[in-house]
């Protein structure tokens, strides 16, 4: 009986990966190390700043201002433009999808600004995250679960492997949930064409780990987020509503009601790279966000650090009042709707693991390291060559205590010359809301259940 207490203990101890920055290690964060693990100092030559704290918005900032308004570095100049004519100047700081779409994309420009580190977080979510640095956090041992964090709060600040940034991207801080109370998913016209696909309607996203205190994986039910989103236009799609969950530890859970049928089904392999129905295979689920759903298909490496010009302090993609073709142009997004700033991030690369199928099976990440947050991606396809370039666009929510987010992306298939845009508020006169508590039922496990989604639909 001994010897099988000592076998099964052994298996047990062999499931978690053992981690846990040392006593020294921990003691730097809040000193020189940020909370996020990141060098508090500059580079060297002073391009990059040394972290600034936590970003405050101007005097008379509330929801539903449009935020650009309120940021004190609103009236910065461009220090210098990357297009096709110099782009080989700059090209060991930009990603490789960054360098071919400047080169082949007639009019496409990069506006370079001052850059900022001012992403921080609250006091009670760095005491969740020193608790996370001294061990508290643990990944099974291929990486693909998280077992055990103090939530919210990032899991790894000290990250020691590529699988560890991913699930420091996933688990990234934003309140108990998200609305828009309407959001464009765009799709630009095939070669040749002019003619948009533009379904809209309304969205929430929820965390249920989100809420004020700590809390782990298990206590919110291992749930990574779960999403709502109802299309009503076009006309095609009207009346169409998903539920998709995702979660630490098991697949995804997604349910489609389709008012056709009147029915609610279950859609199992409706993951991974599999197509977004309705947007021409032109939308593989998991390039939104840059990355969406469980990491459990790649090997995570880290290739080091790097400075990158990448997406930051992106307001002009969460500018509602303008029209959505104003910004969401023929060939790419309205050049002064980007801001690009310099900054040291983890290069991440994603490669398949043997055995699984992926149409895209090699992906090269760029997380930002003050906040990780998915800023640039290249996208390879199964012959290796560059297929994609994924850029998500990234501001202050102050509402949530200076953290950093991105929720609009772009997605450029660099081969057709077709993009994806999605996640925005542009064109709905409307700004996306951050909640922080809340009993909104739309913000609680029991509402994303297939009978609640056809009482919902059918309303």
């Amino acid at each position: 009986m001994k010897r099988v207490l000592v076998v099964v203990a052994i298996i047990a101890a062999a499931a978690v990966t053992a981690w846990g920055a040392s006593p020294q290690e921990v003691a730097r964060l809040g000193k020189d190390l940020n909370y996020a693990g990141a060098e508090k100092a500059g580079n060297k030559d002073g391009t990059i700043p040394a972290w600034d704290g936590k970003d405050v918005p101007l005097p008379g900032w509330s929801l539903g201002k449009y935020r650009s308004d309120f940021w004190k570095y609103k009236d910065e100049k461009p220090l210098f433009s990357i297009d096709a004519s110099n782009v080989d100047k700059y090209k060991d700081r930009l990603s490789l999808g960054q360098v071919q779409m400047t080169k082949q994309t007639k009019g496409y420009r990069m506006d370079v600004y001052p850059s900022h580190r001012n992403a921080g977080y609250p006091d009670w979510i760095e005491a969740n995250i020193r608790k996370n640095a001294g061990g508290a956090a643990k990944l099974s041992k291929d990486g693909t679960d998280l077992l055990d964090a103090v939530l919210p709060g990032i899991p790894f600040p000290i990250p020691q492997n590529g699988s560890e940034i991913i699930w420091n991207f996933l688990m990234r801080y934003k309140g108990t949930g998200t609305e828009w109370p309407r959001t464009t998913t765009s799709v630009s016209p095939r070669p040749g064409s002019t003619e948009w696909l533009d379904p809209s309607g309304p969205q929430t996203v929820m965390h249920p780990w989100g809420k004020k205190g700590s809390t782990s994986p298990n206590q919110a039910g291992n749930v990574i987020y779960c999403i709502d989103f109802a299309y009503d236009t076009p006309a095609a799609l009207a009346g169409q509503r998903i539920f998709i969950c995702d979660f630490t530890n098991k697949d995804r859970e997604t349910y489609f009601y389709f008012p056709g049928q009147r029915r609610v089904r279950r859609l199992p392999v409706y993951a991974y790279d599999a197509p977004q129905i309705g947007f021409e295979n032109q939308y593989p689920l998991d390039t939104a966000w840059v990355f969406l759903g469980r990491p459990d298909r790649f090997d995570w490496k880290i290739v080091g650090k790097k400075e990158l010009y990448v997406p930051y302090n992106s307001f002009g993609m969460y500018d509602f009042r303008k029209k959505l073709h104003d910004v969401l142009q023929l060939k790419h997004l309205a050049n002064d709707s980007r801001r690009y700033e310099l900054h040291r991030v983890w290069v991440v690369e994603a490669i398949v693991k043997k055995g699984m199928r992926q149409t895209m099976p090699r992906r090269v990440f760029y997380f930002d390291e003050d906040t990780y947050l998915a800023l640039v991606a290249d996208v390879y396809d199964a012959k290796g060559g560059l297929w994609r370039l994924e850029e998500g666009y990234p501001i202050p929510i102050w509402e949530l205590g200076g953290t950093f987010d991105h929720y609009p992306f772009v997605s450029y298939d660099l081969l057709t010359g077709r993009y994806v845009c999605d996640q925005s508020t542009i064109g709905t006169g409307k700004d996306l809301r951050y909640h922080i508590d809340t009993n909104d039922p739309r913000f609680k496990m029991s509402w994303f259940t297939p009978e609640n989604l056809r009482s919902v639909s059918e309303r």
